[in-house]
């Protein structure tokens, strides 16, 4: 114990007394140990630690299945699975919901849900922060006017009140009870929504509609094909019963962890994770290509300790302390560097954005630190055993003699010559994956939109259905509306619709052809649909390509009339006129759950060119119809203005308020916001890729840098003997920067198949990408061999300038 202590020591003060090899290796292991340590944090909450409820394994998630792909629930369905199973504790289903919540001061839009009594407390296992969570009785009709409060709404919008249990608010219109307040959330957050019970009206009471999100808790050691054959018993009896119905639908039991979280955030979390584990690798390779060196160096301190009696395994500790004294050094100085890491990453990009689940917490934690730990002495042993190895092999009889000098250097030389080749190797990947990110979010960026954002101001209008579901009525009451908002000032044109382009959401409706496709609406393939009004068109800025568009003579009682888009023409009509044709689909209906009616044909009168609505998904055929031919409560509002758009919000607000005071504008955002927050994930995978590709191909130069430096350093005697014999400076110069860029462009060729791979792991990240991308190919290929040239051209300049005599006289 005494002689590994003082190795300890010994290898401390060696490093204290080399700042320079102890600071470029640190700063290496830093940049590796601390961005792995903060991505693997995001990673483990998000995708490996447990849930934070009590007893989480017990918690499912049922889905109604059919054709393979998992679909929400109807409400006849769960109502029949909670009455009839005999796996679960307790089942309970949730949709989500907006409130107008009216104060005295103001009338406010809150995201919330509608749940059955039971789902917080009986199934998730939430105490109450104060009151209590609903009764069973109050899922009846009659006594479901009561509502549960997030914390953060209760905080912010009642001032905290202790007293809120047993107060009424005023909700839609309606006055509800509050019963009680939801604790802060588990990764923190002080929710802004709300809760009421969820009971089913007449409508809603069926099962076509498949609307509900429907979780279980398991009963006490039952077995994952238990809980599945239970369900799958109740799914055949429906079938049975209710073939109209539920034939061919089956049901799906899948454990709530990760059950929510996109494919496209796991494969990015992993994704990073195999970055910052690319950069760690890399700056394994530099240390042990500096302990090398070091080694080199230190060449006669270890045959002195050899003759004095230092057998080779106590040389191999020695050097193996050192190299882990340098990795736990480094952990602590990057586990600091973590901190900073994810607070960007995650100020940076939303948990929203990035999909990671309400309850998951990144943090610094002892999971994440056991695995920084683990993760040091790996990378310990990995850099130092090479330079150990080595260190213990040498000829001491030839060191102390100086005759044996040429061949340990060559022998080590070739080594981190090797080492070299596998950091280009590595960085190649990383930087080719940059590459991809970067054009894809090139080819984002520059994607014809098929609308002018300029001047445009969108916001939606909470109108709940339940408000008015007559046609008649929602008609009147938009057009008074509409009419009062392009009378404020600074407003050019006004345009309804149910979705806004570019803001990431499409709605969808079953459609077909008339004439070519059958009128059953499992049959017909869900399309791109809107409801707009005649000012659609000029607000958006959209062009149209033939026809007349949609106009104010496009009222109720008249020929029902479409638009459909250029991709919906090439992927439906084929070379038939689109002015001749018509579609089938069918109409909504605001009072019924699905909200469709009769299927009714509608006369294509005009072509638009495509509009993206979603910056992921390439053009996809999209129908356009008249609102006034089909009227639905919901609403998304655009004004263009004459000015800047901002400069209008208080004129349209009040023109609003003058038609209903208790409707707010909700996600007031100008057009050109919009297309910036619609590349927003794209943007952070450019910024996070794209540094880590820097960080990459920076230590990938420092690693072929520091070996010509050394190598130049100890050919010295080789170089003054050339110029002696009459070597010009630029043969000197020649020689090193070949020798340098024969390393580089191995380990480029090595690399390659390493990013066609990089490219396949991409895929879901990347937008109109081709498999092999040859304009990223090339631009990475000229940046790490710009990278690597000057890396040697520095050390090689430096040898241009050894003078011969010197040289000579100091061997």
């Amino acid at each position: 114990m005494s002689d590994l202590l003082r190795d300890i020591r010994y290898g401390l003060r060696l490093l204290w007394k080399n700042p320079g090899f102890t600071s470029a290796s640190l700063l290496a292991l830093v940049l590796g140990i601390g961005g792995t340590t903060a991505i693997f944090s995001i990673v483990y909450t998000s995708l490996l630690a447990p849930l934070p409820y009590p007893k989480a394994d017990q918690l499912v998630m049922i889905w109604s299945q059919h054709d393979g792909n998992r679909e929400y629930v109807s409400s006849e369905d769960f109502l029949d699975w909670r009455k009839q199973n005999s796996a679960f504790q307790g089942m309970i289903a949730w949709t989500g919901g907006g409130f107008n919540l009216t104060t005295a001061e103001r009338t406010l839009h809150i995201d919330g849900s509608r749940h059955t009594p039971g789902m917080l407390d009986k199934v998730v296992g939430e105490k109450p922060y104060s009151g209590r969570y609903f009764l069973p009785e109050e899922e009846e009709h009659g006594k479901d006017h009561v509502a549960i409060l997030d914390y953060g709404l209760w905080k912010n919008t009642f001032g905290g009140d202790r007293n809120i249990a047993g107060k009424q608010i005023r909700l839609n219109g309606e006055f509800y009870t509050v019963v009680g307040v939801r604790p802060v959330g588990y990764a923190g957050q002080e929710g802004e929504g709300l809760n009421v019970p969820l009971t089913f009206t007449p409508d809603e009471t069926n099962r076509r509609g498949h609307w509900l999100l429907v979780m279980g808790r398991l009963k006490p050691g039952l077995s994952v094909a238990a809980r599945g054959a239970d369900m799958d018993v109740i799914a055949r009896r429906l079938a049975q019963a209710y073939p109209d119905t539920n034939d061919k639908w089956s049901v799906s039991v899948e454990p709530l962890k990760n059950d929510f979280v996109p494919r496209e955030t796991k494969t990015a979390l992993w994704l990073l994770l195999g970055a910052v584990g690319f950069i760690l690798l890399i700056a394994c390779v530099n240390v042990a290509n500096l302990l090398l060196a070091w080694g080199t160096a230190r060449q006669k301190e270890i045959a002195v300790r050899v003759s004095h009696g230092a057998t080779r395994a106590r040389i191999f500790r020695q050097f193996l302390i050192e190299s882990l004294a340098l990795a736990m050094i480094g952990s602590a100085l990057g586990v600091l560097l973590a901190f900073t890491i994810l607070k960007g990453v995650m100020a940076l990009m939303p948990r929203e954005t990035l999909g990671i689940p309400l309850e998951a917490n990144p943090r610094i934690n002892l999971p994440v630190l056991l695995f920084t730990l683990a993760a040091t002495i790996l990378s310990g042993v990995l850099f130092g055993c090479a330079p150990a190895w080595q260190a213990a092999r040498q000829n001491v009889n030839e060191v102390l003699k100086e005759s044996g000098r040429g061949a340990i250097v060559g022998g080590r030389r070739g080594l981190r010559k090797t080492l070299v080749i596998a950091e280009f190797a590595l960085a190649i990947v990383l930087v080719g994956g940059a590459g991809l990110i970067i054009h894809s979010f090139w080819n984002v960026a520059m994607a014809d939109l098929g609308i002018r954002p300029d001047r445009v101001l969108t916001f939606y209008l909470p109108l709940q259905e339940k408000r008015m579901t007559r046609p008649d009525e929602i008609r009147r009451f938009y057009q008074q509306l509409l009419e009062r908002i392009e009378a404020a000032p600074g407003v050019s044109s006004v345009a309804h619709s149910i979705t806004i382009p570019a803001a990431g959401g499409n709605a969808m409706l079953p459609v077909g052809v008339a004439g070519k496709t059958t009128r059953d609406l499992h049959s017909m393939p869900n399309t791109g649909f809107d409801l707009v009004t005649p000012g659609f068109f000029q607000t958006y800025g959209i062009r149209l390509v033939r026809g007349r568009g949609i106009t104010a003579q496009d009222v109720a009682g008249g020929p029902r009339v479409a638009v459909v888009n250029e991709s919906f023409v090439r992927k439906y009509l084929g070379g038939a006129d689109p002015l001749t044709q018509s579609i089938v689909m069918p109409e909504l209906a605001p009072d019924r759950r699905p909200p469709f009616g009769d299927i009714v044909e509608w006369q294509i009168v005009d072509v638009f060119h495509d509009v993206k609505y979603n910056d992921r998904v390439p053009n996809a055929p999209q129908i356009l119809v008249s609102f006034d031919q089909d009227p639905f409560p919901f609403a998304a509002i655009a004004v263009r203005s004459a000015g800047d758009p901002s400069a209008v919000v208080g004129g349209v607000s009040a023109a609003i308020r003058s038609v209903d005071p208790d409707l707010p504008m909700v996600r007031v955002r100008t057009m050109n916001q919009i297309v910036s927050d619609s590349v927003a994930t794209d943007r952070f995978a450019v910024i996070v890729f794209g540094g880590f590709g820097g960080v990459a191909l920076i230590l990938a130069a420092l690693g072929i840098y520091g070996v010509m430096t050394f190598s130049v350093a100890q050919r010295n005697h080789e170089m003054g003997i050339r110029m002696a014999l009459g070597a010009d400076r630029a043969d000197v110069l020649g020689l090193v920067i070949k020798d340098g860029m024969k390393s580089a462009l191995i380990g480029l060729a090595l690399g390659l198949p390493g990013v066609y791979l990089a490219r396949r792991a991409l895929g879901s990240l990347l937008y109109n990408v081709s498999a092999f991308d040859w304009r990223s190919f090339v631009g990475v290929l000229v940046t790490l061999l710009a990278a690597a040239l000057l890396a040697c051209y520095v050390p090689a300049r430096r040898a241009t300038k050894i003078d011969p005599m010197v040289a000579l006289r100091d061997e």
